[in-house]
Formats: C-alpha cells, sequence, structure tokens
C-alpha cells in the first residue's frame, strides 16, 4: 500500500491555553514537542506546529503514513494525549504540493 497524507489537529483544553499553561501543562507540551519531533526526523510527520488563531488556537501536523490507523495508534502515544491534557483529530487529505521548509 502506498503512504497517504492525514491532517491532525492537536485541540488544546482551552482557548487561553497557549497565554495561560501552567508549568506542568509546559513539562507536558515539552514532552509532547519532543515526540513530535521524533516523529518527524523519522520521515512519519511532514510538518507541525502551533496555529496562531487569535479565538481559537490549536496545533497541527501532516502525517504521511500507511493508514489512518497507523496516525492514530501514533497520536494516542502523544504524551499531550496520554497526560489527557489534550484531544486531536485526524482527517485524510491530499497534498497537491509542497516545498521544505528551506525552499525558495
Amino acid at each position: 500500500m502506498s503512504k497517504q497524507h492525514f491532517y491532525v489537529k492537536l485541540i488544546p483544553p482551552r482557548a487561553t491555553f497557549p497565554v495561560d499553561m501552567t508549568s506542568d501543562e509546559r513539562a507536558i507540551m515539552q514532552q509532547h514537542i519532543t515526540y513530535t519531533s521524533g516523529l518527524f526526523a523519522e520521515g512519519k510527520v511532514l510538518i507541525f506546529g502551533p496555529v496562531l488563531d487569535a479565538t481559537n488556537p490549536f496545533g497541527m501536523a501532516v502525517f504521511e503514513a500507511e493508514s489512518e490507523s497507523e496516525v492514530r495508534s501514533l497520536m494516542e502515544k502523544d504524551p499531550s494525549v496520554t497526560n489527557k491534557l489534550n484531544q486531536f483529530t485526524v482527517t485524510p487529505m491530499k497534498v497537491g504540493a509542497a516545498q521544505g521548509a528551506g525552499s525558495k
């Protein structure tokens, strides 16, 4: 089976989360960043980061995987999810075009 792409939305516990997270929540988010950076290094995540919507901020990532169940399994192991801080959605997508972060 060929690789497929999936849009993942990481849903924080509250709209003010980016500006008022506690020190415990910040520590969990650092674990999340380390975990997601590892998936990025493995080539499973193509892009990730916070979406800074003023009224509804959230995290996002685009995964390249064999199946939606693979992505869900990876997300269920995310420290921000296992610690019941964040929730997530997974949506299949098609990449029309992409460039690397260093592309001009």
